[in-house]
């Protein structure tokens, strides 16, 4: 149960389905494998598992070439298995886990078996439509997903979500924004459900005239004033790009229609989305912008655990801003909805 594409909160109607019977007992091992150890979601679910290490078993991890890094992790959160995607760091990965148990593998076809190995959870984290395969992989048996991949819902999303369904996999949001609706979805059933609002903090080219946008350097694209990111998500944050491919993202979860979706900038991002219903009412999910918010959900789902994360001080924040995004100065958003 989680997000699947023929039910919603029991009514088999749409995308969400949230379980309020099957909670597992707090007692319990998780299995857990990260697609995508070394980049920050993966450095961020790491620093999860770590803080209560006897709640978790880490099966398997991967990385793109960084061998050295995903070496040290596996050593430290004792996985069994870790790969690296470049076949050429494999005799680095090797020498990294040398005189432990720990199985190295390297290439596509490894990282589709670290996806089939026996763990409760997945994190899909691998940036890319690389990430795909490996991601349908841990579908295809029916695991709980954690889905961090972009890619897979963009390139692939009416195949990912219809797969979904048909092996009773879990598909658990890990983007902030769309973690936030799906904990808001919560307050009513879909048929009551008028629209979902994605926040978006503006980049650091919020204010900035067209002019200069088009003046920007790689290295001020990078500057995002409030998340922490890998490279290409910043960028991408930066020409609301990143925003853009969050509608179609949410196009697919959640089963909504493209005029369904709404996109706020808001830049102070405390508020990460918004579901409105029927009669008016609007039921938002607010954090500290600190990814490890939106993950330790998803880890811990149907629970709640304990987080690190900054604790949200409202009378701290002291006011909380929104508008309309400007289409002209940021295209980007325009040319998502032709596409989906």
């Amino acid at each position: 149960m989680g997000l699947h594409a023929d039910c919603w909160y029991g009514e088999c109607m749409s995308t969400v389905d949230v379980a309020r019977t099957s909670s597992r007992p707090s007692a319990d091992v998780r299995g857990i494998t990260i697609l995508g150890a070394t980049g920050s979601i993966g450095a961020s679910t790491l620093d999860l598992i770590k803080r209560d290490p006897g709640r978790y078993r880490v099966e398997s991890i991967s990385a793109r070439r960084n061998a050295a890094a995903l070496g040290k992790i596996a050593r430290e959160v004792g996985a069994r298995h870790a790969v690296v995607a470049d076949h050429a760091a494999y005799r680095e990965l090797k020498d990294a886990l040398s005189g432990s148990r720990i199985e190295a593998a390297s290439g596509e076809d490894a990282l589709v078996e670290a996806a089939q190995r026996p763990a409760d959870w997945v994190m899909a984290a691998i940036s890319g439509s690389v990430g795909l395969k490996p991601t349908l992989a841990a579908v295809e048996r029916g695991a709980t997903v954690a889905l961090a991949n972009k890619e897979c819902l963009v390139c692939a999303g009416g195949l990912f979500m219809r797969r979904a369904a048909t092996t009773g996999a879990t598909v658990l949001p890990v983007d902030s924004e769309h973690n936030a609706v799906f904990q808001a979805l919560g307050a009513g059933n879909r048929a009551d459900v008028k629209r979902a609002i994605l926040t978006a903090s503006g980049g650091p080219f919020r204010t900035w005239s067209k002019e200069a946008i088009k003046a920007a350097t790689p290295e001020q694209a990078l500057r995002h004033p409030n998340w922490v990111m890998g490279p290409k998500v910043t960028i991408d944050s930066a020409t609301l790009m990143n925003k853009g491919l969050e509608i179609i993202e949410a196009h697919h979860l959640f089963s909504l229609k493209p005029e369904e979706i709404d996109v706020l900038v808001h830049p102070q991002s405390v508020v990460h989305g918004l579901v409105e219903f029927r009669d008016g009412s609007v039921v938002a999910q607010l954090g500290s912008p600190d990814m490890r918010i939106p993950i330790a959900h998803c880890l811990a789902w149907p629970e709640r655990i304990d987080g690190p994360a900054a604790r949200l001080d409202l009378a701290q924040a002291r006011e909380l801003t929104f508008e309309d995004p400007d289409i002209t100065r940021f295209p980007a958003l325009g040319l998502a909805r032709r596409a989906m």
